[in-house]
């Protein structure tokens, strides 16, 4: 009977010692929290395949980076009830869990990651670290699932500008960056379609590609060694992954308001207020009707001051957003997809009167965009997508708008430097990540 006893301890002691891991317990949660977390892993869902797909592009002139046909998300080091929102939302608990994937991924949803290439760390940070390396080094590697199964990841390269998501908590953090962009949750509430999802990633690489010279001259003297750049970068890096990059994206949109009461004319500070947001939504949200020309040119202006409120490295990406709308039309119909996807994604966003994200097109940029459909006939189905109003019936003045399209109007000057000890992230949340302290991957 002694053995018997001994056993039972032994088990015990192994319990013990065994991880737990969060379960929802039924607890009561954040219900904004768990439908922003709701709204993170659907847009996951849509991207991570128009990701795979944009690399069918093989643009030989276009720099590169490397991808991973899934996307990956941890509730590692938040809080209890957080947690609990992250596995009632998507699955998702301490481990690396995966909440999106390309077709042909051996990796499927709700997978979680037990090793990387031989290795395994509790702190679920360093893992998705390790991950980021493994993926920019562009070979194969293995992965070994909590289940015991071993699947070969294989990486895939596609051209420069990652395309993430702002974090749940943070839904309406956006950045623009030579190395990529983060949107604002809002962007993927409106289920977006195949070609949609894509041009919103194409757009993304586009404002790499066009804006990239530019960006670096302007400010770009950082290495990037920090794994917390890294992190941001691996596929879901930017949601639960860890407590710094929630206060980086704070910290981010602090000095950017105090960079953008710098650099904008009243009339534009006082359109991007919150007030003046939300009196644009109550006028279009839930429209099933068309909406009148007044209220969309509302939405348009509202675009226009959030392309003009940005600041630092995003404020002279911005200066490229008709470039890359350029580049991302033209690319679509490379790949065989519907060029007028960016219409149409503007169209339902200014009617659920969502309009801080690039993705809705301000008045310089949908007469730069239309004039490239009119040239391949397709003015009356943009006519037909902006439900009977004609691009050119959408213009109107914004005087001293600080924002330079073409080369020759542009200068850095206009940029207000103001990064101080103080604003780590003045000019902009991947800016600032590039410079932060290397996490070691080789403590537990």
């Amino acid at each position: 009977m002694r053995w018997i006893f001994t056993l039972i301890a032994i088990c015990l002691l192994a319990a013990c010692a065994a991880p737990q891991y969060t379960v929802d317990d039924g607890r009561k949660v954040n219900e904004e929290l768990l439908g922003q977390i709701r709204t993170y892993g659907a847009g996951e869902k849509s991207l991570r395949p128009a990701i795979a797909r944009s690399a069918a592009l093989n643009d030989p002139d276009c720099d590169t980076q490397w991808e991973l046909p899934f996307a990956v998300a941890t509730s590692y080091d938040l809080s209890a009830n957080d947690r609990v929102a992250w596995v009632r939302a998507l699955g998702v608990d301490e481990r690396l869990t995966v909440v999106a994937t390309a077709p042909g991924s051996p990796l499927q949803q709700r997978d979680k990651i037990a090793e990387i290439a031989g290795f395994n760390r509790e702190n679920t940070v360093k893992m998705v670290a390790e991950l980021a390396d493994r993926r920019d080094a562009g070979r194969p590697f293995d992965i070994k699932l909590i289940t015991g199964k071993t699947v070969r990841v294989v990486p895939f390269k596609v051209c420069r500008g990652y395309t993430r998501l702002a974090p749940p908590d943070n839904p309406k953090t956006q950045d623009y960056h030579w190395l990529g962009s983060v949107h604002p949750l809002e962007i993927t509430r409106t289920e977006l379609t195949d070609d949609e999802a894509l041009w919103a990633v194409l757009w993304t690489q586009g404002v790499s590609e066009e804006g990239g010279a530019r960006m670096k001259t302007y400010h770009y003297g950082t290495k990037i060694v920090g794994n917390l750049y890294t992190l941001f970068s691996i596929a879901s890096g930017i949601s639960a992954a860890g407590v710094a990059v929630e206060a980086a994206a704070k910290a981010a949109q602090s000095a950017a308001a105090s960079v953008a009461t710098d650099l904008l004319k009243q009339q534009l500070i006082d359109q991007a207020t919150s007030a003046a947001a939300s009196k644009v939504r109550s006028e279009v949200v839930g429209a099933v009707q068309k909406l009148s020309q007044t209220q969309v040119v509302n939405a348009m202006q509202q675009a226009a001051a959030n392309r003009g409120a940005l600041s630092g490295v995003a404020w002279v990406a911005a200066t490229v957003f008709d470039k890359a709308d350029a580049w991302a039309y033209t690319r679509l119909e490379k790949l065989n997809a519907n060029p007028l996807a960016s219409f149409s994604l503007h169209q339902k966003l200014i009617e659920q009167g969502l309009t801080s994200n690039s993705m809705v097109l301000d008045p310089e940029r949908m007469k730069a965009l239309n004039k490239i459909a009119e040239s391949r006939g397709r003015s009356d189905d943009v006519v037909a997508i902006l439900r009977g109003i004609k691009p050119d019936e959408l213009q109107f003045e914004l005087t001293d708008m600080p924002l330079a399209s073409a080369p020759t109007e542009f200068s850095y000057e206009d940029v207000s430097d103001t990064v101080t000890s103080n604003q780590p992230f003045a000019y902009g949340l991947i800016e600032g990540m590039t410079s932060m302290p290397v996490v070691s991957a080789s403590s537990k």
